[in-house]
């Protein structure tokens, strides 16, 4: 996995700021250059299609617990839409 996109799950998505759901983080995102995009991009699409990524990778970069990896599975791939796809709003991870 690559070291910025560990770093945007980090940064964005970690116990402080993944449960802010304000819908800045798709134009935040954007705004970056498209070489950056891309890279989050498939950075997502590789933890969604690698399973040996689960809950326990997923919370030692961002201290969020999942319950499972069918639950981490879904907000991922929802969290892609959101940011990818036009999805409608930024997935809440569990609570």
């Amino acid at each position: 996995m690559d070291a910025r996109f560990k770093n945007f799950l980090r940064v964005n998505l970690d116990l402080e700021r993944g449960y802010e759901t304000s819908s800045h983080l798709r134009p935040t995102l954007l705004s970056f250059s498209d070489a950056y995009v891309e890279l989050i991009r498939t950075g997502f699409e590789e933890i969604i299609a690698d399973d040996s990524f689960g809950p326990a990778e997923y919370e030692r970069l961002t201290d969020i617990e999942f319950p499972d990896r069918e639950t981490l599975n879904a907000y991922l791939r929802a969290m892609y839409d959101y940011l990818f796809n036009d999805g409608p709003e930024q997935p809440m991870p569990p609570g």
